[in-house]
């Protein structure tokens, strides 16, 4: 075991620092029991990691050979890096979450693998479909979590492990071919990918996006985690417009309308987004929902 005490300059609230990184309640990567434990893949290996709250300090314990790997990008993991200089509220409702989150802030988890394939798997599909693949995968695929993690805990699917899953295995796990070649085009080239983190940004984004299946949306969702970075809209989401238009405006707007309405947030429109969802805005539901489609029985 590894351990850190990290003094923070700033309030950390730990549950909503790390809830973009939670997939479903039931996430095999990620759960809450007597701390925050989360596990990852590094350069090193696997890695577990436990976080927990002790006066003003936060304290990191790390399992795994990525356990000092982990432990470093505590701070960046936390918000450490992430910089709200020169943001403006130019609405009510963005001032008021401003004033009631003052701990939100973006963090980065420094790498693109681990949150990329949950982003491919939540492509076009429901939130339900998304983590029942994304729970068969990491349980089958996966490493079980270094250390003394919660029972059911497992790593990520390495690229080398999504490389092996073969058509029958996809198929049980729910992945429709569209998204099972873009999850096997991104582990091809999964090392290079990871560069996408120290160019950040825009670079970073354009760097995913040249993977086939992958596009606007799936590159936002893994910067947003990966870079913490502050720009990237989720262009292409069902369910972000109408949070965005409804919060803002009152009513639902459409891509272009987010667009316009975020424009003078640039360069810092997913800040507002990350705001409105963190008070709980959502979008209004007017009728059933979409039916969830089971893959494994076509």
């Amino acid at each position: 075991m590894r351990e850190r005490r990290w003094r923070p300059g700033f309030a950390v609230d730990l549950d909503a620092m790390l809830a973009p990184l939670r997939r479903g309640h039931a996430d095999p990567c990620f759960r809450r029991d007597g701390g925050i434990w989360l596990t990852a893949n590094t350069s090193y290996g696997p890695a577990t990691l436990r976080l927990s709250q002790s006066d003003v300090d936060v304290v990191g314990a790390a399992w795994g050979d990525g356990a000092d790997v982990i432990l470093d990008g505590l701070p960046a993991l936390l918000g450490a890096d992430d910089d709200d200089s020169g943001f403006v509220a130019h609405h009510d409702a963005v001032a008021r979450a401003r004033r009631t989150l003052p701990a939100l802030r973006l963090g980065a988890t420094g790498r693109v693998w681990d949150v990329l394939v949950p982003a491919v798997l939540e492509q076009k599909v429901t939130g339900y479909e998304a983590r029942r693949s994304w729970r068969e995968l990491c349980r089958r695929f996966g490493e079980p979590a270094p250390g003394p993690a919660p029972e059911g805990m497992h790593v990520p699917p390495t690229p080398d492990a999504i490389l092996s899953i073969v058509d029958w295995n996809w198929h049980r796990a729910g992945v429709d071919l569209s998204r099972r070649r873009a999850l096997r085009a991104a582990a091809t080239v999964a090392g290079k990918l990871e560069r996408a983190v120290s160019l950040g940004g825009a670079e970073g984004r354009r760097l995913l996006r040249t993977v086939p299946g992958i596009g606007v949306w799936t590159a936002a969702e893994v910067a947003q985690r990966a870079w913490g970075d502050a720009d990237a809209v989720s262009f292409g989401d069902f369910h972000i417009p109408a949070v965005v238009g409804h919060a803002l405006l009152g009513h639902e707007l459409d891509d272009a309308g987010m667009h316009e309405v975020l424009a003078p947030y640039a360069p810092q429109r997913h800040r507002v987004v990350r705001y409105l969802e963190a008070m709980g805005h959502t979008r209004p539901r007017y009728g059933p929902r979409y039916p969830v489609r089971d893959y494994r029985a076509i």
